[in-house]
């Protein structure tokens, strides 16, 4: 007989860690029925006993505002796994306990892992395990995830109670509520096929809250007009005193405050992170320090960066030349020389200020400083209509929009998730960033890492305010954002080890990208600026149809050579800075300082237009895979479209003010 056990937690407890210990690493990983999220399971057998484990994913509680709590409950109640082992972080008690109150009001087999145990016990608290467990009426395993200690005791207390299938309703919400409670409970109770799947309290206690998806199973009862009892339910906020849902919630978190001093040996001491919180969260400094991050993580992108990009440089130069000149058969020499290593190669020279990206928002993330982050910025966009968790997938976007449009699942509002993907894009990608090098270093000089700032900072701006303009004008996303729920990590000292795996698996995506997709681009480009062969490139197809769009990109400054490069900049935007080698036909000399001297001695920009070029590059469509992502979290083609064509508009708006502005303060 197998053992089905589920884990559950709140985010960032170690709930992955434990999976990992429990499964010895082994799992199959997939997506949850009909979801785009993940789905983790593991097999393992255990003193003769198979044992498998389901991650569940991370939640605050079981209230299915959200996908993933939706996921989590669903789970537990039309699953029934034998355990229900609840990950609390001993750290914080208060916070985790709410969730475990739920799930004993769901009547499942709990099994609570006491995870950083030692964490609590270096902050100066001492936990009586055992009184809780008597006033929880389960069993409470101390562990720590990073070390394995506990996990024996934890899989054996899960297998125990596993045999013994005890179930316990613990919370009592006071005589008014439970003559309320009673009362539908004794309705659902007639109903023998829907209160023998789901527990008549825990039902009851969710029609008085109105949720939408219990109320969607009642109606199927045939006894629905005696549990719907609508006189009921209205009397429910006249003997509450409020609504019914903050009732409950504040009774909960009632009961754990009573808890606690029986519990709970010593009080929180004054930590460093509490000291730096004082002066991150700060309102009137938080802002500044956090655009001073953001300004020294890019000079540290930029300046760190240049000498490995050198030498890629040199090498590529070195190897286009040489395999060049082994053959006679000048198109197959045009083919090395211009297509692979003039192309390829102008793209990969941005390999290393892509990783040190990374490598710097590792060591912010790892530190703890990217929730601040978040939490600062909150205060700036709750008040201009764009939601409060809506930041976390926006600095995802940072480093890659696919990410960042998959991670608006957290936002619990479907009309609040949709805004945050159409403003998503305008983030400022790592994709994006070779062409701001480029762009910047060819016309803006000593301002070009300025510029690149500005950039990012530009596409802050603009999302902030395409999400007051599609709140204010589109009648879908009218009404007021819910406000931000986030957990602030203690502060710690990045783990070089783990900093570095997190850089190499956000930059090896650049990798397996530039092998296939941007190659697949640039070669194409190559094959449309050589073609028919042996006429001047300003009669080869691609000449012909960048004339063709050059008109509309005219009055931006740009010629057709900007126009063919922003036009396969949509297959990946990369393709921007291989399409310009290309069109060069620099070969092997396909360094960035030699595109950027073509740039320059040709005057394809000057410094008004290549800034009005980057903006133009940061706003208009993004990457294809990027659009097909939006189609995806979206299930609609009316909101994709929309995405592109308001892009589209907004980058040549943007553009075209730029470089209005420019020419009143006398640039050209």
């Amino acid at each position: 007989m197998t053992i089905k056990i589920a884990l559950i937690g709140n985010p960032n407890v170690g709930k992955s860690l434990i999976f990992n210990n429990l499964t010895g690493g082994r799992a199959h990983v997939g997506n949850w029925p009909g979801k785009t999220v993940e789905r983790k399971e593991g097999k393992c057998i255990y003193r003769g006993e198979v044992v498998e484990i389901i991650d569940l994913p991370g939640t605050y509680s079981l209230t299915a505002h959200s996908i993933d709590e939706l996921i989590a409950r669903d789970y537990i109640v039309e699953e029934k796994p034998d355990v229900v082992i609840d990950i609390v972080d001993a750290s914080n008690l208060e916070r985790n306990l709410y969730l475990t109150l739920q799930l004993l009001e769901l009547e499942a087999n709990v099994v609570i892992a006491l995870n950083k145990y030692d964490v609590a016990e270096s902050l100066g608290y001492r936990i009586d395990v055992d009184t809780l467990s008597k006033m929880l009426g389960v069993q409470v395993v101390p562990t720590v995830a990073t070390t394995k200690e506990g996990m024996k005791e934890l899989m054996e207390a899960a297998i125990e109670a596993a045999k013994e299938k005890k179930r316990k309703v613990i919370l009592n919400y006071g005589k008014a509520a439970e003559e309320l409670i009673s009362e539908i409970k004794k309705a659902i109770l007639k109903d023998k096929k829907l209160s023998s799947k789901y527990p008549a309290r825990w039902l009851a206690i969710k029609v008085l809250e109105e949720d939408e998806e219990v109320l969607k199973k009642v109606e199927k009862s045939p006894y629905r007009n005696e549990i719907l009892d609508s006189s009921m339910r209205s009397r429910a906020r006249e003997i509450l005193g409020e609504d019914p849902e903050v009732f409950f919630a504040e009774s909960r978190y009632d009961f754990i405050s009573k808890i606690l001093p029986k519990v709970l040996i010593g009080e929180k001491p004054l930590t460093l992170s509490d000291l730096l919180d004082m002066v991150f969260l700060n309102k009137y400094v938080g802002i500044p320090i956090f655009l001073a991050f953001w300004w020294a993580l890019f000079r540290f992108t930029f300046d760190v960066s240049a000498p490995l990009s050198d030498m890629i440089d040199t090498l590529f130069s070195h190897l286009g030349k040489t395999l060049s000149s082994m053959t006679t058969n000048e198109q197959l020499a045009s083919f090395v020389a211009d297509g692979i290593f003039g192309g390829l190669g102008g793209v990969l020279v941005f390999l290393p200020p892509i990783f040190f990206l990374f490598f710097g928002l590792s060591l912010l993330e790892d530190s703890g400083y990217l929730a601040r982050a978040a939490f600062v910025m909150d205060r700036i966009m709750y008040k201009l209509g764009l939601h409060g968790k809506s930041f976390i997938p926006m600095l995802l976007g940072f480093g890659c929009n696919i990410p960042g449009v998959m991670a608006t699942r957290i936002i619990d509002s479907e009309k609040d998730r949709i805004l945050t993907i159409l403003i998503n894009p305008l983030m400022s990608c790592s994709a994006r960033l070779p062409v701001y090098i480029l762009i910047g270093g060819a016309v803006l000089g000593s301002y070009a890492a300025t510029g690149t700032y500005v950039m990012y900072m530009l596409g802050i701006v603009l999302a902030i305010i395409m999400a007051l303009l599609f709140r204010r004008t589109i009648p879908y996303f009218k009404g007021k954002p819910s406000p931000l729920i986030l957990e602030l990590p203690m502060y710690s000292k990045p783990v070089l080890k783990s900093t570095l795996i997190h850089m190499w698996e956000r930059g090896s995506l650049f990798l397996k990208k530039a092998g296939t997709v941007i190659f697949t681009g640039i070669i194409i480009v190559w094959f449309l600026s050589s073609h028919p062969w042996g006429v001047p490139l300003e009669k080869t197809y691609l000449a012909v149809f960048g004339r063709d769009l050059e008109p509309i990109f005219r009055p931006l400054g740009f010629d057709w050579r900007g126009a063919v490069a922003l036009f396969f900049g949509f297959i990946a935007k990369e393709i921007v800075v291989g399409s310009f080698a290309v069109i060069f036909g620099l070969g092997e000399k396909s360094e960035i300082e030699e595109i950027q001297k073509t740039i320059r001695s040709e005057g394809v920009f000057t410094p008004l237009t290549g800034l009005a070029f980057m903006a133009f590059t940061l706003i208009y469509i993004p990457c294809i895979a990027t659009v097909g992502a939006i189609y995806k979290e979206t299930n609609s083609w009316k909101w994709t479209l929309f995405s592109v064509i308001y892009g589209l508009i907004l980058a040549y708006l943007t553009s075209w003010i730029i470089i209005g502005i420019g020419h009143m303060l006398g640039y050209r």
